[in-house]
């Protein structure tokens, strides 16, 4: 389920860099631990570094390759949500159907500029600029 042809894309972005700070974070912990588990003089302790070290940029690639991989697109039709590479995901919804667009937004999104938009039963998080998302989705909505 991809726009049509004929469909005008108002819109295709992906999701707000937000979204890669915590599995990035979890990964620089991972890294930590390796680096500290290498500088141990104990043979055993440096394979064990090495595997989080692994394990740690592995647990990144992940996380921006499924960011890469995941955008939102408004056309003059639908809202689709569309995500993954092996086993592709698309959502969507017809603007003729919404009857409400919702944004939800935490202190933290508010200041770095994203949130969480519910178009009809469709829930997007981490959108960057969301207030400009609603106002197009309400604008191709009417």
């Amino acid at each position: 389920m991809r726009p049509r042809r004929d469909e005008e894309v108002y819109l295709d972005a992906r999701l707000h860099g937000a979204v890669l700070a915590r599995p990035i974070f979890r990964s620089a912990l991972l890294v930590a631990l390796g680096v500290a588990a290498l500088v141990v003089p104990f043979t055993p302790a440096a394979v064990a570094g090495a595997v989080l070290i692994a394990a740690g940029a592995f647990f990144t690639l992940r996380a921006v390759w499924q960011w890469f991989c995941t955008h939102h697109t408004a056309t003059t039709e639908k809202v689709y949500l569309l995500n993954g590479t092996l086993h592709r995901r698309a959502r969507a919804v017809r603007l003729k159907t919404i009857e409400a667009v919702e944004i939800d937004q935490s202190l933290l999104g508010q200041v770095l500029g994203y949130g969480t938009v519910f178009v009809g039963p469709l829930k997007v998080h981490h959108i960057g600029h969301p207030n400009d998302v609603c106002d197009l989705v309400e604008r191709l909505a009417s």
